[in-house]
């Protein structure tokens, strides 16, 4: 019964959590999805809507962030924190918040600084989820 009551508190944490994600998402305009992933881009938790582009949303367009960051700590100036990537029309934001990944997709013409400084609205949960990851 431990095992069953610990389950059932686990999937209300993530449909709470995913709740929360999905109203932080819907603070910046053009947001279409948060994911957060582990190192390899593993998906741990994702929240999008149907405008959110599939290729985005794929383990092997996440993981290549972990790569790309890691390459870009190698150039001398230090370990690096975020990527911003532009495409034709979508941007994605990438936060290195060691051991997780964090992922915005947005519409290229949404508010940048406002995806960022939904980072800080993240802190919180982050820190919970990087005690789980670490356990593992």
């Amino acid at each position: 019964e431990v095992v069953r009551y610990r389950s059932c508190a686990s999937f209300r944490m993530i449909e709470e959590l995913k709740t929360y994600l999905f109203k932080l998402m819907a603070t910046v305009d053009g947001l279409h999805a948060i994911v957060i992933t582990d190192r390899d881009g593993v998906v741990i938790l994702k929240v999008a809507d149907q405008m959110a582009p599939d290729t985005a949303l794929r383990p092997a367009f996440l993981s290549v962030f972990g790569v790309m960051t890691e390459q870009a700590s190698k150039m001398g100036m230090g370990s690096n924190k975020r990527i911003i990537n532009y495409y034709d029309r979508y941007q994605t934001v990438q936060v290195n918040n060691h051991p997780l990944l964090l992922h915005f997709i947005a519409d290229k013409n949404a508010n940048t600084g406002l995806i960022l400084e939904l980072e800080n609205s993240l802190e919180d949960v982050l820190k919970d989820i990087s005690k789980v990851v670490s356990m593992m």
